[in-house]
């Protein structure tokens, strides 16, 4: 079927004139005139007859031109779509990250981004260092939100750093170490509340110790998420080596503390990842462009 027949048949149907149809389309009324003709010739069935000095609809072509509404409207509604998806208005996103941002980051960025975005679906995956890369490879995620050591990086991935974040020792307002200043030998002999084994601080932690050639410390307490390992340590018990992110609150609050290791200063990179060589889509741009913003407007 001639679709550019078909328009114009229907603008004839909904004006009642070839003459109105014309000037709407900006064509000359004899060109509506013969591209119709033509229509109905291709269908073999006449959709319009002299009605006095008009034209009225046959009773094929009103029932013809109801559904040409119906098609015309749906047409306004991909169009619409597709132009949402254009302009990232809409779609999906997938976002794999590590626990830090996850849980301290992500969290203020999903909300000032849906806050622009409503139609924007955001499916956030929380998960460890391999695990963000995997999704991300596997075409799982479109970005990852990673928070670790540039040694991990892998070499398919295009990486962009978003924050250098500080590494720090902390106890207990009440532990003898408080806010003191000591070795990293004497720091390593406390008993220490960390995550799983292959988790990014606990790896750096030991790999500090091995830097420094000192003995690593004894994990006394074992738990899946940070906020368990923070509330132990604040309980009283043990130290624990964590981004300033995660405790900057509590010590501001002095519901933990700072013990400053002489001669240790250690970063933690946070970092956007996508896949190299990929040309990103406007809607991760949109993403990481509120996740720049958000870093701007707030110091960490």
């Amino acid at each position: 079927m001639n679709i550019h027949g078909f328009r114009l048949f229907y603008q004839v149907a909904k004006m009642g004139s070839y003459t109105k149809a014309a000037e709407w389309m900006r064509i000359s009324q004899p060109a509506v005139s013969s591209q119709i003709k033509k229509f109905e010739q291709e269908i073999g069935i006449p959709l319009f007859q002299q009605h006095g000095r008009g034209i009225k609809l046959t009773e094929f072509g009103a029932e013809l031109a109801e559904k040409a509404q119906n098609f015309f409207a749906f047409e306004e509604q991909i169009e619409s779509f597709i132009e949402d998806y254009q302009h990232a208005n809409t779609g999906s996103l997938h976002i794999a990250a590590t626990y830090l941002p996850a849980n301290f980051l992500i969290p203020r960025w999903a909300a000032t981004f849906k806050a622009a975005n409503e139609n924007v679906n955001l499916v956030i995956t929380t998960t460890n260092s391999k695990g963000a890369f995997q999704h991300l490879t596997q075409y799982k995620a479109d970005v990852a939100i990673f928070g670790g050591g540039i040694s991990e990086r892998p070499k398919e991935i295009e990486w962009e750093e978003l924050l250098e974040d500080e590494l720090w020792f902390v106890v207990s307002p009440d532990h003898p170490y408080a806010n003191k200043h000591i070795s990293l030998a004497e720091m390593v002999k406390e008993p220490f509340i960390m995550r799983e084994e292959g988790s990014s601080m606990r790896d750096r932690l030991f790999s500090l110790c091995q830097t420094y050639q000192v003995t690593p410390p004894k994990v006394a307490l074992q738990f899946n998420g940070l906020n368990e390992t923070i509330r132990s340590v604040m309980e009283g018990y043990g130290a624990n080596f964590i981004s300033s992110i995660v405790v900057r609150e509590y010590i501001e609050n002095q519901q933990l503390a700072r013990v400053y290791v002489q001669d240790v200063h250690v970063t933690h990179k946070i970092a956007i990842c996508t896949r190299k060589n990929e040309k990103q889509s406007l809607l991760v741009k949109k993403f990481i462009e509120t996740c720049k913003q958000s870093l701007q407007k707030y110091s960490y």
